[in-house]
């Protein structure tokens, strides 16, 4: 019977974590942490703020930490991105799981520390390199912090330490990936490059797996296979217009410097080239997908009112809107020169 520590709970995949763990005839209680409230049958909740606050009391006892908790969200900008906290929260984490006595710890990492490269694999198996794509902080950040928990786990041999690599995750709360790979959809990808999209239920139980069948080290999180564009185009429920590579990424540039789309720099890449994983381990420790890549991708991007117009109508309102969106892109790239000149 095990007392499991889930930081990050109050997040859409914390709840849904906290409710496989406290359903298993194995689990005697589940400790959830978070900066927000939370509630659920079964759960010692605790509101902490991993980068201050003292974590002994709510980490006593502990046989397994599974870390969820992030500071990243749409902007992917702000002091505490700057200032590396989730860095931070996982070293803080990882101390308090040594002092609890933890056998085990499960964190969530990311495929995209494999970063997207030409010359990729494909698919990607846990042995390849780390090398995230240095523009993109989400992707630095999180391959520090598996070199972080592989020099523990090397000073820890008796705790098992997996490092949970997911592709792009749909169906859930607060998925910034998925939304900001969206919003460069406008720009062609290679007619072969292939992506993979994660239901944040099947991540879930990939989580619990991991703890449960005591992984240690890397392991890729994705459902078989992938999605090649002309698959993902063929899924879309409106027609998107694909601009010139070039306008596309700068058109992109200054959509995400005017606040209009969650596409930072260093994202771009992650739509341009592959990263996709093989989930050989995952499924060997007895994980099943329960959504394909084209079922994740479908939740993902569920189709609103404007599929009972007709076709026809959908390109010509796709191409008005992407028309309207280049307006205001370049009205706002003049402003903003204009402001900038003022201010000289």
């Amino acid at each position: 019977m095990a007392r499991v520590v889930v930081t990050g709970a109050a997040s859409s995949i914390g709840r849904k974590v906290r409710t496989l763990l406290a359903a298993r005839d194995d689990v005697s209680s589940v400790v959830g942490i978070d900066l927000l409230s939370m509630s659920g049958h079964g759960v010692e909740s605790h509101r902490l703020d991993l980068v201050t606050a003292d974590l002994t009391e709510a980490f006593e006892g502990a046989d397994a930490v599974i870390h969820l908790a992030s500071a990243f969200g749409p902007r992917l900008t702000g002091p505490e991105i700057d200032d590396a906290v989730d860095v931070t929260m996982a070293r803080r984490v990882l101390d308090a799981a040594e002092k609890a006595g933890a056998s085990s710890v499960v964190l969530r990492s990311s495929a995209t520390v494999y970063g997207p490269w030409p010359n990729n694999p494909v698919p990607l198996t846990e042995d390849a390199p780390l090398r995230p794509h240095p523009d993109l902080a989400f992707a630095v950040q999180m391959g520090e912090i598996e070199r972080l928990a592989a020099d523990w786990a090397a000073d820890h041999p008796g705790t098992t330490v997996a490092r949970l690599r997911p592709a792009t995750v749909v169906g859930g709360e607060g998925n910034w990936l998925a939304e900001a790979l969206d919003a460069v959809s406008n720009v062609p990808p290679g007619d072969d490059t292939p992506a993979q999209y994660l239901h944040e239920d099947d991540l879930a139980s990939a989580i619990v797996v991991a703890w449960a069948a005591r992984l240690d080290g890397p392991v890729n999180v994705a459902p078989t296979g992938w999605l090649t564009p002309n698959e993902r185009r063929a899924l879309d429920p409106v027609p998107k217009l694909r601009l010139p590579e070039q306008a596309a990424l700068k058109a992109s540039e200054w959509r995400y410097r005017l606040g209009l789309a969650p596409t930072m720099p260093g994202v771009v890449a992650y739509a341009l080239h592959p990263w996709v994983v093989a989930n050989d381990r995952l499924v060997a420790a007895g994980w099943r997908e329960t959504n394909s890549n084209e079922e994740a991708y479908v939740a993902g991007h569920e189709a609103s009112a404007i599929e009972s117009i007709s076709p026809q109508r959908r390109q010509e309102l796709a191409l008005g809107v992407s028309a309207g969106v280049v307006a205001a892109l370049v009205g706002g790239a003049v402003a903003l020169v204009r402001r900038r000149r003022r201010n000289a």
